[in-house]
C-alpha cells in the first residue's frame, strides 16, 4: 500500500473540497488555502490573470520613485547571485502590483514569466496562495514552494517574497525571486530577505540625507553586515529612523518615533557623538544596561566638529582636545597621532612620511589645530619655489633687494607662520644652497629678511613633509644631516590606502564629503579595495567624484566601477545591450583581469562562482 506524502494528502483534500488534513502545512499556507476555499477559488482553473494598464503602472513607479532606483539595482545584483536558469526577480508596491521584473530568457518564455509581468496583480483574492499575496497580508518573508501554491497550475514554481518596511513598519514594497521548484529554495528565500535589508537601509540613507546615521551592534565583526541597527538621529538627537535589526536590538526600549538618543542609551547625545566622530568603534551602554559597539556611517552636513556641543573649548597643548577631520581608525594611523599631543606642547618639529596623497596635509592641519595656536597655518610647497627665490619666500626681502622683488618687500612666510604653524611640503625639494639658512632657522627661530638689518622673532609649530627617503638622501649627500634631525623630533608615517584597515570608513567619509547623503554598498567598497590606488586618498577622491556622475540611483553600487559604463563593448553576448546586466557583466570581466582568477574574483564582487563563469564564457578574455 502506498504511503501518501503530507502535502499528497493535503493536495487531495483540497482538489476533492474535502477538510484538510491538521498538521500537513504551515500554517500560514493552510490559513492561506482556507481563505481561498472561502472566496469560491477553483484550484484547478487558472487564476484570474487581471493586469492593470500600463499608465497605472507608471503612476505607481513614480510614486515610489526613491525605492525604485534602489530597488532596481539590488534586483540585479540578486539576480546575478541567484545561480541557475529559470529565474525572475519582480518588485511590487505594497498591494501586490508588480512594477518591475528582471529575468532570463527560459523564464521570460515560460507560463509563469507571461504571467508575472509590470501591471499584474498578486494579491491572494486573484491569485490564491502566492509569496507577494502572503508576504503584503502578513508583513513578513514568505516562501511558498510548489504544490503550496493554492492553484495547481503554479506547482512547479518556488516563489520567495520579503516586504521593505519603513522606518515605522510599514510595508512599502515587496521583492520577489520566483525560480524553477528544483532550486535551492532555502539559499534564495536567504538572499530575497538579505536584499530586501539592503533596501530598506538605503532607504534610511536616502531619506535622512540631513541626518547623523549610525551603525550599532553587541559585536564588531557584524557593524558592516545587515544585521547591524541602522539608527538615523536629527542634530539634536531625537530618532527619525531605526531598521529592523536595530528594532529588534532596542527591544523593550521606548525606540520609536520623536524618541531621543540620550532615553536609548546612557550616554548623552552629543558626549557619545563628540566619540563617535573621532572615528573607529565606539563602545556604549543602552539604557538597558546591554552594551553595545556603534560606528558614525554618516555626518550630518555642515555640522563643524567644534560646536557638537557647549562644553567648554580645548585648552592649548590639551591632548586629545581636537577631533580630526579624516579618518584615523586604522591601527597605524591611531598608534602615529598617540604622541602629537605631546610633541606639539613641547614644540617639537613633527615630520610627516607617506606615499603621494595619503592625506599629510591633512594631518599638518590637525596638528596645527591640536597645538591650539592662534596664528595661521602657512603652507609651503617647496619642490614649487625657485632656488633663487626660496630663501627670499621663508624669510621674507626688503623692497629692492634683488631683481625681479616686489616693489613693496615682503615679510615671509615664516613671519606669516608668527603663532602659527609653518608647514613645509616636499622637504626633499628644497636646494642644498637653502638647507643651511633653513638650518639656521630652525636653531635660533629668528628671521631676517633678504636686504634687511632687523632680525624678527618669531614662534611657529614646524611641520614637515616628504614621500621621499630622507636617510637615504642624506647617505647621497643630497640632504643635510643635520637640518633632518631638526626636522623628525617626531615621525608620523601615513600608510598607503591599499594597507589601511579602516579603507569603507575612509570611502564613506570622502562620499559624504562629496555627496552627503549618498550610501555606498558593500559591495562596491569591496570591489574598490581590490584596487592597487597609487594615487592614494587623493586618487580615491577623484574616482569617486565620477562614479558620483555615473550613479543610476541615488546610491552607489558595483555597477557604477565600470570604466566607460555607457558603451556595450566588453560583454559576454548574453548580456550584450541588456542594461544593468551589461554593467554587472563588464564589472565581472574587468575585475577578472586584476585577479586572473574566477575564485578571486567571485570574491571581490560577492558573487557565485558560477555566475562569475556564466560571464566568462564568451570571447576569450586578453
Amino acid at each position: 500500500m502506498q504511503i501518501l506524502s503530507g502535502m499528497d494528502r493535503a493536495r487531495n483534500a483540497l482538489e476533492r473540497g474535502e477538510r484538510l488534513p491538521g498538521g500537513t502545512l504551515p500554517l500560514p499556507i493552510a490559513e492561506s488555502w482556507q481563505r481561498c476555499r472561502e472566496l469560491g477559488l477553483d484550484p484547478h482553473r487558472r487564476p484570474r490573470g487581471e493586469v492593470v494598464p500600463f499608465a497605472t503602472v507608471t503612476r505607481r513607479r513614480q510614486k515610489m520613485e526613491g525605492l525604485r532606483r534602489l530597488a532596481l539595482a539590488e534586483m540585479q545584483v540578486l539576480y546575478a547571485q541567484i545561480a541557475g536558469s529559470n529565474l525572475m526577480i519582480a518588485l511590487a508596491d505594497a498591494g501586490g502590483m508588480v512594477l518591475d521584473t528582471i529575468s532570463d530568457q527560459a523564464f521570460t518564455e515560460s507560463t509563469a514569466g507571461r504571467a508575472i509581468i509590470p501591471g499584474s496583480l498578486w494579491d491572494e483574492a486573484r491569485r490564491g496562495t502566492n509569496a507577494l499575496g502572503l508576504a503584503s497580508d502578513a508583513s513578513q518573508p514568505v516562501g511558498v514552494f510548489g504544490r503550496e501554491h493554492y492553484f495547481t497550475c503554479h506547482a512547479h514554481l518556488s516563489c520567495m517574497a520579503a516586504p521593505i518596511l519603513d522606518a515605522h513598519g510599514q510595508v512599502l514594497g515587496l521583492l520577489d525571486a520566483s525560480c524553477a521548484n528544483e532550486a535551492r529554495q532555502q539559499h534564495t528565500h536567504a538572499l530575497v530577505r538579505m536584499a530586501a535589508a539592503q533596501i530598506e537601509n538605503g532607504l534610511i540613507f536616502q531619506e535622512c540625507a540631513d541626518n547623523f546615521i549610525l551603525a550599532f551592534h553587541p559585536r564588531a565583526e557584524y557593524l558592516d553586515t545587515l544585521s547591524a541597527g541602522l539608527l538615523a538621529l536629527s542634530r539634536d538627537g531625537v530618532v527619525t529612523a531605526l531598521n529592523r535589526p536595530g528594532s529588534a536590538l532596542l527591544s523593550g526600549l521606548p525606540a520609536g518615533a520623536d524618541a531621543r538618543f540620550d532615553t536609548l542609551f546612557e550616554m548623552p547625545f552629543a558626549r557619545a557623538l563628540d566619540g563617535l566622530l573621532r572615528g573607529g568603534v565606539f563602545p556604549i551602554r543602552d539604557a538597558a544596561g546591554s552594551q553595545v559597539l556603534m560606528v558614525c556611517r554618516q555626518i550630518a552636513p555642515g555640522l563643524a566638529v567644534r560646536n557638537l556641543h557647549q562644553e567648554p573649548q580645548a585648552r592649548p597643548h590639551d591632548k586629545g582636545g581636537s577631533a580630526p577631520r579624516f579618518v584615523c581608525a586604522d591601527a597605524a594611523v591611531k598608534a602615529a597621532m598617540a604622541d602629537i599631543g605631546q610633541a606639539v606642547a613641547m614644540g617639537m618639529p613633527i615630520h610627516l612620511t607617506g606615499e603621494t596623497g595619503t592625506g599629510k596635509e591633512l594631518m599638518a592641519r590637525h596638528i596645527h589645530e591640536v597645538s591650539g595656536r592662534r596664528g595661521e597655518f602657512v603652507a609651503v610647497n617647496c619642490g614649487a619655489l625657485a632656488e633663487q627665490l626660496f630663501v627670499a619666500e621663508i624669510f621674507g626681502h626688503e623692497q629692492g633687494a634683488f631683481t625681479n622683488a616686489r616693489t613693496e618687500g615682503s615679510i615671509g612666510l615664516a613671519r606669516q607662520a608668527d603663532g602659527g604653524t609653518l608647514f613645509l611640503d616636499e622637504i626633499a625639494d628644497i636646494p642644498l644652497s637653502a638647507q643651511t639658512a633653513l638650518l639656521r632657522f630652525l636653531d635660533a627661530r629668528e628671521v631676517r629678511p633678504v636686504g634687511g638689518l632687523k632680525i624678527h622673532k618669531v614662534d611657529v609649530q614646524i611641520v614637515s613633509a616628504t614621500n621621499r627617503n630622507l636617510e637615504a638622501m642624506v647617505a647621497e649627500r643630497a640632504f643635510r644631516a643635520d637640518l633632518l634631525y631638526r626636522l623628525n623630533g617626531l615621525v608620523l608615517h601615513l600608510p598607503p590606502l591599499s594597507a589601511r584597515s579602516d579603507f569603507a570608513l575612509v570611502v564613506k567619509h570622502l562620499l559624504q564629503e562629496l555627496a552627503p547623503g549618498v550610501a555606498i554598498t558593500d559591495a562596491a567598497i569591496a570591489s574598490l579595495a581590490q584596487r592597487e590606488w597609487p594615487g592614494n586618498i587623493r586618487e580615491l577622491r577623484s574616482l569617486l567624484q565620477r562614479l558620483l556622475l555615473r550613479r543610476q540611483g541615488a546610491f552607489i553600487d558595483e555597477t557604477c566601477l565600470v570604466e566607460g559604463a555607457g558603451d556595450s563593448g566588453d560583454t559576454c553576448p548574453a548580456c550584450r545591450d541588456r542594461g544593468l546586466a551589461s554593467r554587472i557583466c563588464r564589472e565581472i570581466r574587468a575585475t577578472y583581469r586584476v585577479h586572473r582568477s574566477v575564485t578571486h574574483t567571485a570574491r571581490a564582487l560577492g558573487l557565485s562562482r558560477t555566475t562569475v563563469y556564466k560571464h566568462l564564457c564568451g570571447e576569450p578574455l586578453n
